[in-house]
């Protein structure tokens, strides 16, 4: 069999734009032939697909798949809403979304594990691509896990179990009282679907983010014309609403009997007062469909068409 390096599998994917697996797979079929390689891949349907790999995918779902101390989140993206809420589209998500949590959010290895009854995740994806005509992409996946205690999850806008635009997961770590832990983790995840927190920590975020914060809240400070001793701690209070807004432990907590003042930190410690055992949130993630996508400029549909029409 012929040696397939890196560069040989990156320049077949190139010229047909199919995705780097099936690029491999094509190249050792045909023993490293460049234009054996492109037909492997012609009659494979592959191409077809690749035709439609520069389209902007971002409309799709959110997969939750958990169980006690884990769970695992995954974005599939497609082209269209409508095709979202195929049936076959969304049976995929939910099957490729309990694979995540043996792939341990390894996005690499979930999409060369097999699926039930047929071939690999990306495989699988593929065929869809030719079959329903629209471009789609596992974008993304992520696990989470705590022992002793529980992963919770969250679904918003869901349109079956597990699955919609907004997935949640947080972990709470303790060893008390499993239900009164999973009832809080619930209500945490719905928190976090709403408040969309930055880090659970002010020390997690992100330092270009809190860099770019400060210096916008100091130009906003100093337009008071106030000696630097004052604009400084004007900066001090108003980075403090920063991380309170940002930052999940120092939020309000937000749920439908809160009193609208406690901090998200402050119910996690009564709680395990009440257990008898403390509990600690150890992480969170939060996926929303979409997030991030450039989606390009948005078209009138009315405009396209008279386009088309010649006017």
């Amino acid at each position: 069999m012929s040696n397939i390096t890196a560069g040989m599998v990156k320049d077949l994917r190139d010229k047909t734009g199919a995705g780097m697996m099936d690029c491999k797979a094509a190249l050792n079929e045909t023993n490293g032939d460049m234009e054996a390689a492109i037909d492997w891949l012609r009659k494979k349907g592959l191409s077809k697909a690749a035709k439609k790999a520069g389209r902007v995918a971002a409309e799709g779902l959110i997969g939750v798949a958990s169980h006690d101390d884990a769970g695992a989140l995954i974005e599939v993206n497609s082209e269209t809403d409508f095709v979202a809420r195929n049936d076959q589209f969304k049976d995929f998500v939910k099957s490729a979304a309990h694979l995540a949590l043996d792939a341990e959010g390894d996005l690499e290895k979930l999409l060369a594990m097999r699926m039930h009854g047929g071939g690999s995740v990306q495989e699988v994806i593929t065929d869809m691509v030719a079959k329903i005509g629209e471009n789609m992409s596992v974008r993304r996946a992520a696990v989470l896990g705590v022992a002793p205690g529980i992963v919770a999850s969250y679904v918003h806008n869901a349109i079956a179990p597990n699955l919609g635009k907004i997935g949640v997961l947080v972990a709470l770590r303790s060893e008390g009282d499993k239900q009164k832990l999973a009832a809080l983790g619930r209500q945490l995840a719905m928190h976090i679907a709403f408040a969309a927190p930055l880090a659970l920590k002010p020390e997690e975020l992100p330092t270009d983010v809190v860099a770019r914060e400060r210096a916008v809240q100091a130009d906003i400070a100093r337009e008071s014309g106030k000696p630097e001793n004052v604009i400084e701690k004007m900066l001090e209070g108003r980075m403090r609403k920063f991380y309170e807004e940002s930052v999940l432990l120092s939020q309000i907590f937000q749920s439908a009997d809160s009193d609208g003042k406690t901090s998200v930190a402050k119910v996690v410690e009564n709680l395990g007062k009440e257990m008898g055992n403390p509990v600690e949130v150890t992480g969170f993630l939060r996926f929303a469909v979409g997030e991030g996508i450039d989606k390009g400029p948005e078209s009138d549909f009315a405009d396209e068409v008279s386009k088309m029409a010649g006017h």
